[in-house]
């Protein structure tokens, strides 16, 4: 039985979660701003010292201490990181935390500078980076424990999607094949023109429960309790229809959201403009040059240059495994495909025997792969030390030096084979207007375990939508999938 409203419109069920992580989260955040100003404080000026004079005009340390703690927790605000809309999912979230970091240290080193107040640099220098790295691992935290209590089925939208079977469908599957992102579908509404509408709709192999047409759409929230309409059909609903539904869903506290129609394409993309009194969607085309090729260029040969010295040890070791476990040599060079088709050799680890290639000509019929990839679980050609290699991609820390090279990236689609691009249709060769990687969203979904339909989609979208904060979150992903062996074989 569901509560009712004063108005007597249904009370939405399943949000009451919202208001408590938030309380959550902005109390981790000051405890994690205070804890890093303490820190700071106890490093420069002493932990018993609470009271030494900081700066020009000698203000206390507690009290430089306490107005950066306020200054922190008013960013975090004012960037909005608590947004609803940004929080449990995707980057947004830790990109808004960072950038509010950096501007409120921005500012007070400005403020600093201008009336020079000479407040102690090395206090400021100490908390940035130790509470702009809690704040964020605190978020990734609580992401973690969201994500796992949306998996159980618990602290999700109750979602309500409108519009033609051919629209509603994809979002559908969508978000019946990834829980963690915090919708669980309760229900369909189709429109007036499908005849005789069914009791249920199928999407794969789950069934979804119809309740009638368009003009039933808030009779069928007032039943399953929905806290969110999905539109996928705007123009089968009509701009009087779609205006009247959002005045009654405001009046049932029921959020509404509308599918524009186009997939993959990311926020930083997209904005919404009214022209005569129309919203209209606009889409930036995809930034392949100028300063976003630069600042992926130097990202990626400083995270070559750190990787390469913090695992030299590790490299050196393999070398030695790889070379005393069968003949041939250390590295293999593959030929691969890379930016605008260009050809380039990607050094690997040796993982298989010697005339591997030759060989592969009398297992093609044991294929487990997806469409032109090749793939074998047990494949007769791997070797001992390779088998182990490949389980956690040790064997692919050599195209570190293609990074630093600049024929590959950290983050990217996957490097192809040549045979493999001669395959490609024009949709496909997208793929080939950024470098490849050593990681990518195709590598962190489940890698050799994704159909080959749903690896060109992770790596288009990856080409289409690029940021430096998605490639930190990719990096982080890939960790914990190496870890977990994650489709690797």
């Amino acid at each position: 039985m569901l509560a009712t409203c004063a108005d007597g419109a249904p009370r939405p069920r399943g949000r009451t979660w919202v208001g408590g992580y938030l309380r959550s989260l902005a109390w981790t955040d000051v405890f994690v701003v205070v804890v890093a100003v303490g820190v700071a404080q106890a490093v420069r000026f002493g932990a018993g010292s609470p009271l030494e004079p900081n700066g020009a005009i000698g203000v206390p340390a507690v009290l430089v201490s306490a107005a950066l703690i306020a200054a922190w927790v008013l960013a975090l605000r004012a960037f909005q990181t608590y947004d609803r809309r940004v929080i449990g999912s995707g980057p947004e979230e830790y990109s808004r935390v960072i950038t509010a970091c950096l501007a409120v240290f921005g500012v007070l080193a400005m403020v600093d500078l201008l009336f020079r107040l000479n407040i102690a640099r090395g206090f400021l220098l100490i908390a940035l980076p130790i509470g702009t790295v809690g704040l964020v691992l605190s978020r990734w935290g609580w992401r973690q424990r969201l994500t796992q209590q949306r998996v159980n089925e618990r602290n999700l939208e109750r979602l309500l999607v409108v519009g033609a079977v051919g629209q509603s469908a994809p979002l559908v599957k969508r978000f019946l094949g990834n829980p963690g992102l915090g919708y669980r579908v309760v229900g369909v509404c189709l429109p007036p023109s499908w005849k005789g509408t069914p009791e249920e709709m199928r999407v794969g192999d789950t069934m979804v429960p119809v309740f009638g047409d368009f003009d039933d759409v808030r009779d069928a929230v007032a039943h399953t309790g929905a806290t969110t309409v999905a539109i996928t059909c705007t123009e089968a609903l009509g701009h009087q229809a779609m205006q009247d539904l959002m005045w009654d869903l405001e009046g049932m506290s029921v959020e509404m959201m509308v599918s524009p129609g186009v997939t993959d394409v990311a926020g930083p993309r997209m904005l919404v403009r009214p022209v005569a009194g129309l919203p209209l969607l606009h889409i930036d085309k995809p930034r392949y040059e100028g300063a976003n090729r630069f600042r992926k260029a130097a990202v990626d040969r400083a995270g070559a240059i750190f990787g390469l010295l913090c695992i030299s040890p590790v490299l050196i070791a393999l070398a030695i495994a790889v070379k005393l476990d069968s003949r041939g040599p250390v590295f293999y060079r593959a030929t691969r495909i890379g930016l605008n088709n260009q050809p380039f050799k990607m050094w690997k680890f040796r993982s298989m025997v010697q005339d591997a290639d030759r060989l592969k000509l009398n297992l093609t019929h044991l294929d487990e792969g997806a469409g032109v990839l090749f793939k074998m679980r047990d494949d007769p050609r791997v070797t001992k030390v390779g088998r182990f290699i490949r389980r956690y991609s040790l064997d692919e820390l050599p195209q570190l030096f293609n990074v630093l090279g600049g024929s590959m990236s950290l983050v990217g689609p996957r490097p192809p084979l040549p045979d493999e691009v001669e395959k490609y249709d024009g949709r496909v060769a997208r793929r080939m207007l950024v470098k490849p990687g050593i990681t990518g969203l195709w590598q962190v979904s489940g890698r050799s375990d994704l159909s080959w339909e749903e690896s060109v989609r992770l790596d288009l979208s990856y080409v289409e939508n690029w940021s430096i904060m998605q490639d930190i979150v990719i990096l982080w992903r890939t960790a914990r999938a190496v870890v977990a062996k994650e489709g690797a074989y």
